[in-house]
């Protein structure tokens, strides 16, 4: 819902950076696997209760993300394969922070971390699912023309997952509820992208006939 706002604002501020790390030869596919490596240190971060450490981990992890696609834009790297490996290794990013936190404290955590796992599967398997019928009708991203696949929107996206993820690390007292409620924003998600876009691709498909 927010990455709309946040991403416009955040895009010129990272040109310079990439423009250094251009002329050292690094490449946005570098990027993004060095910025996964890095958010993985969370998991055993937070499985040890290094919750700063881990918050540290997260933040670089987002840094390294908004850097790779800013890096691919500039150096007119984009590519299918890129965003395939960026969007990957951001899932298995998203799924480590609460499997940690379930690592952390199982009894305590481990209900509320299954039911934000399972959150995000429904997130994104709407997401990713809707962006492969949208390549078919060769839909545009009015939103997010710097994408490499089509950004279907919801109410949980990237920006408001990652101030859940830092709200966890600076409240970890507070994992169960915080999950919780974000689990079940996260079923809102699900239903609108479900809905809108099995009446989206219906209504191509009727158009089409």
């Amino acid at each position: 819902m927010l990455d709309k706002f946040i991403t416009p604002v955040i895009k010129p501020l990272l040109t310079p950076i990439v423009a250094t790390l251009h002329k050292l030869g690094v490449t946005a596919d570098q990027l993004t696997v060095v910025g996964f490596l890095i958010g993985m240190l969370a998991l055993p971060l937070l499985a040890f209760e290094l919750w700063y450490g881990a918050l540290a981990a997260i933040i670089l992890n987002r840094v390294f993300d908004g850097l790779d696609g800013a890096m691919a834009r500039y150096a007119q790297q984009s590519s299918s394969a890129g965003g395939y490996l960026d969007i990957t290794l951001d899932f298995l990013f998203y799924a480590a922070v609460p499997l940690g936190f379930i690592l952390a404290n199982p009894a305590q955590n481990a209900i509320a971390g299954a039911l934000l796992l399972a959150a995000f599967i429904g997130t994104g398997s709407s997401f990713l699912a809707f962006a492969i019928a949208a390549e078919k009708f060769a839909l545009d991203k009015p939103q997010f023309k710097y994408k490499s696949f089509y950004y279907l929107n919801g109410l949980t996206e990237g920006t408001e997952t990652i101030v859940l993820f830092i709200a966890f690390c600076i409240w970890p007292q507070h994992f169960v509820w915080l999950a919780s409620i974000f689990a079940a924003a996260c079923a809102i998600t699900i239903f609108t992208r479900i809905h809108g876009g099995y009446h989206t691709l219906k209504q191509l498909e009727t158009a089409q006939r």
